[in-house]
């Protein structure tokens, strides 16, 4: 059963850090691009971060500068560390991961991601 699980979640002052681990299972890792989505009250998701399998990282203007994906392919996880924490940045935060992609990562639409986490809540503030 392939499966996603997002940890790390919490409520935290502005200007505060977080991490957030993704932890993957059940399918074969090294994916070609794996990412961070977040998800405002009444919105659709938004990409937060990307990353390819060779380390290309893709950052939203909104967070460059201040979060951080990685990867660790031997434990199968998925980073976000969130420095500068904002109000703004309150939302549902989910990973997600594209088996085999031939393009950019920032190619890949919403729909098109083969699996996702059920999310976990940041709250600034």
């Amino acid at each position: 059963h392939v499966q996603l699980v997002e940890s790390g979640g919490e409520s935290v002052q502005a200007g505060g850090s977080l991490k957030l681990s993704c932890s993957a299972s059940g399918f074969t890792t090294n994916n070609d691009c794996m990412a961070w989505f977040r998800l405002f009250q009444g919105k659709q998701r938004e990409a937060v971060a990307t990353i390819s399998r060779n380390g290309d990282t893709i950052y939203a203007d909104s967070v460059k500068g201040r979060f951080t994906i990685s990867q660790d392919n031997l434990k199968d996880t998925l980073f976000l560390q969130m420095d500068s924490l904002k109000p703004e940045d309150t939302a549902m935060y989910f990973c997600t991961a594209k088996a085999r992609w031939d393009y950019p990562c920032s190619t890949v639409r919403i729909n098109e991601f083969d699996v996702w986490g059920q999310g976990t809540q940041v709250t600034v503030s």
